[in-house]
Parts: structure tokens; sequence; C-alpha cells
């Protein structure tokens, strides 16, 4: 069986650079992928044979692949733009999160970051009455970077299991007695400061928003964040049945309809009643999109959105429909927020 790779995968390459795997679509015989760790003797995360950097806005990471690492900024034709990917025979290693929550469960000296993953995947798993195969655990524990200070990160398989943990977390969070809780308006101003670097929102929007997500919050007094991915078998889209050309930057205002795949990573999230504010005045525009997870749960059916990135024309091969959407995430510049 051909290997697969998906969101919240890590993959190390031959000259030890480490990438995040993005999305559930891929070209053949490369991987999307963001460069995130490199060996450099002055780095400050300490792996077990030498010192790596991490690279945190995506800006920086295409920066310092086109000094470093030419070769793996690609033009895609399917995706109309030049994208971080990496050839299948380049990778030394593939890192998935189930395997290694499977190998933090059977630990037998957790550290603290550790213990608390297996605490908090074990209170989601019999909360949502999920099995193992269906959590894991991502980030820097993936590749043993982390710190004494990293965040939990945690990622969900499948449709129906990431509803059933969504709904857990709504009950949970409503237990004073449980650890895991919604940031408190002091967290979300430091959120606030570390995401604005990246996404230029004010905060009385970004408090909109960011304060009635689940996804994000504390467990035992740490930050964690979850991704809900897609099973394989639920990714019925393979690479080249749908091309994306980029038609230019704009603002739209538009009426969001359907929410329910809002809380996936990809998000979409289906529009009507859409007017161009700036840029090319295209129609129709169905739905807004992002391939991060900072823009899961950004609004609810029903509600009136500002956003702003970069409008592509979509053409799906299977069926020969063709329609606009909005992507977001690529710029600092980039936003979805709710309108007043």
């Amino acid at each position: 069986m051909e290997q697969q790779f998906r969101e919240g995968d890590f993959i190390e390459t031959k000259h030890g650079l480490i990438f995040d795997v993005k999305g559930l679509v891929h070209p053949p015989n490369r991987v999307i992928a963001f460069i995130r760790y490199y060996p450099s003797k002055n780095g400050e995360r300490k792996g077990k044979k030498q010192s790596y950097k991490k690279i945190y806005s995506l800006s920086k990471r295409y920066e310092w692949l086109k000094k470093n690492f030419p070769e793996y900024l690609v033009y895609d034709q399917v995706f109309n733009e030049v994208l971080c990917e990496v050839p299948i025979t380049d990778i030394k290693k593939h890192y998935t999160p189930v395997e290694e929550l499977k190998r933090i469960r059977n630990k037998e000296n957790p550290d603290s970051l550790e213990s608390m993953i297996m605490e908090m995947a074990s209170l989601l798993k019999s909360s949502a009455r999920i099995s193992w195969n269906s959590i894991g655990a991502s980030g820097s524990v993936m590749v043993s970077l982390h710190t004494l200070n990293s965040d939990i990160d945690l990622v969900v398989y499948g449709s129906e299991n990431c509803r059933r943990v969504y709904s857990a977390i709504e009950t949970l969070f409503k237990d004073p007695c449980c650890q895991l809780k919604p940031y408190s308006l002091d967290e979300l101003k430091r959120l606030f400061d570390f995401r604005s670097k990246d996404t230029l929102v004010g905060f009385e929007d970004f408090f909109k928003t960011e304060s009635r997500k689940v996804l994000q919050g504390k467990f035992m007094g740490r930050d964690y964040f979850i991704r809900f991915v897609k099973d394989f078998g639920e990714i019925n889209e393979r690479y080249g049945d749908v091309y994306y050309k980029n038609c230019g930057y704009g603002k739209v205002e538009a009426v969001v309809v359907d929410d329910s795949e809002a809380i996936f990573t990809p998000c979409t999230y289906k529009v009507e009643d859409v007017k161009v504010v700036e840029g090319p005045k295209l129609q129709p525009i169905r739905e807004i999109a992002s391939f991060r997870g900072r823009f899961c749960e950004q609004a609810r059916s029903g509600e009136t959105v500002l956003a702003q990135g970069k409008i592509e024309k979509v053409v799906d091969r299977r069926n020969g429909n063709e329609y606009f959407r909005l992507l977001i995430g690529n710029k600092p510049s980039d936003y979805m927020i709710l309108k007043s």
C-alpha cells in the first residue's frame, strides 16, 4: 500500500529538516509540507543528537527555504501557486500522531508534557467514546523537540469521531471541576499578542471569534490546540480532480449558510448573499476556505462575515462545476471576522 500523508503528520528529510504536512491532497511522489525545524548549532530546541531552530511564521518559512533549499519551492499547476513540496524520495522518516500517542502511552517515565497529553487524550477518548486509533499527539513532542512550556497538540480523525469529541468538550467546559477550560480574557490577550504577528486584526474582532472556540483552550493550566482531520476514506478528492486559479486579492461580505465543515482542517464555510467589497467582482463566490487551523470555528450558520484573502476560481473536473472561493490564511492581511 502506498504511503499516505495528511494534516498533523511530520516528515523528516535526509538533510535533517523537519516539515509539517499541510492538507489532505498531495501530488504524486511529493508531499505539500512547510518547514518547521532545521538543524542549527545555536538552536534553542535540543534533540537527541543535535539542536534545532523553529520557524514560526509562514512568510519566514518560505524565506528560509528560498535561501537554503529552493528546490523545495515548486510552482504547483493544480493550486496555481508556489508551494513547499518535498519529494517522497527525500523523506527519511514519517511521523504520525496516532503512533506518537501510542509511544507516549507505553512509555515508563513520561515527562510532564507527555503525561498531560496522555491525560487529555484519555479524557477525550472516554468522554466521546472513540478508539485510540482515532486520536493522536502532534507538534514538537512528536519529534522530541518539545520544551517544558510546549503546547498540547492533539489530532482527532474521522468526521463522526470529531463531532463526538466536539460535543464532549462543550459538555466538559460546563463542569467546574474539569481541568479542560476555555481561554479567559487575559489568556486571549496573550494569544492575540502572539497571533497578531501573523494575522492583522483588532482585539475586539479577535475576541468575538476566539472566545467561543472549543478546539483551543487550557488543560491543567497548559495551552492546547486540537485539529479535526478527515479519515483517508472520507477524502474523495484526488490531486488534479480540482484545479484552482488565482484571480486576485479581495474583500467580501457574506452570510454563512453552512458551517458543518468549519471544525475540520482544512475548513470551509458555504456562503450566500456575497458582496465583493474590494477586488475583482467575480461571482458566484460559494465558499470561504482555509488550510490553517486558526480559522476553524470562525463563524456559524446565519452569521454575516467580512473576509479578506485570495479569490480563486475552482474548476472541478469530475463534474464540470466552476465557481469561486475566498482562500484565507496565506498572508498576514488575510482575515475573517464577524460583521457587527
